[in-house]
């Protein structure tokens, strides 16, 4: 599940992306809003952080924007403007939710995770025979047992559950599991899917490897 981040400060922005990638979001960040309306006009996320002091255009007019052409993507307004009437603006000009500065990267993890939950944009819960996986949560279980994952194991496993006995293409893993402007390369993605296979092997649950093209995740009753 993928998110878009505007926030002009360098810090801060490393310092979130990390956090959230941390819990198991793809990140694609940038610092203005000029780069930020051309993500959200070429691609798709299940929500947007959103700074409103931005260093080329004020973060309420891209809300605006947003709005106007009608994309419901959810949006989480963060700022430092904590009077009533910003707040009480912001959420008219089409924000679903308001956190001012300061706020404890808790908070703010809780707050995307209901956004996202509230607005269902969530797929439901996957399953491949024993195999169960939550992409909201990104926890997966094999026969009730919980299955450790990282962030970007958890997306790869989300990636490939998502079309079961069909070929995943290596770029489109790059992008899933990589962040803004800086997409995992093709080794990268092959250490990926050899750790997530060791943990799914003992189960009988096979990742194939189709050479030249990219991975599958071989049925239930293949062999």
């Amino acid at each position: 599940m993928r998110l878009l981040l505007v926030e002009d400060d360098d810090a801060l922005r490393k310092t979130l992306t990390h956090a959230l990638r941390g819990a198991g979001y793809g990140v694609d960040a940038v610092g203005d809003g000029r780069s930020a309306d051309g993500a959200l006009l070429c691609g798709h996320y299940a929500m947007v952080v959103l700074d409103l002091g931005l260093p080329d255009t004020d973060g309420m007019q891209l809300l605006q924007q947003l709005r106007q052409r009608g994309d419901r993507t959810p949006v989480l307004v963060l700022t430092a403007r904590d009077s009533l009437d910003q707040r009480v603006l912001g959420l008219r000009q089409g924000a679903d939710d308001y956190l001012t500065k300061p706020f404890a990267l808790p908070e703010l993890e809780a707050r995307v995770a209901a956004l996202i939950r509230r607005a269902g944009v969530g797929p439901a819960r996957l399953s491949h025979g024993a195999l169960e996986f939550d992409p909201l949560t990104r926890q997966a279980h094999i026969g009730g047992r919980a299955l450790e994952l990282s962030a970007r194991e958890a997306s790869l496993l989300d990636a490939l559950m998502q079309r079961p006995g069909e070929a995943v293409i290596k770029s489109r893993l790059a992008h899933t599991l990589g962040d803004w402007g800086s997409e995992l390369g093709h080794n990268a993605i092959e250490v990926y899917v050899h750790r997530l296979r060791r943990k799914l092997e003992p189960f009988g649950i096979r990742i194939r490897t189709l050479h030249g093209l990219g991975y599958l995740l071989e049925k239930p009753d293949a062999h």
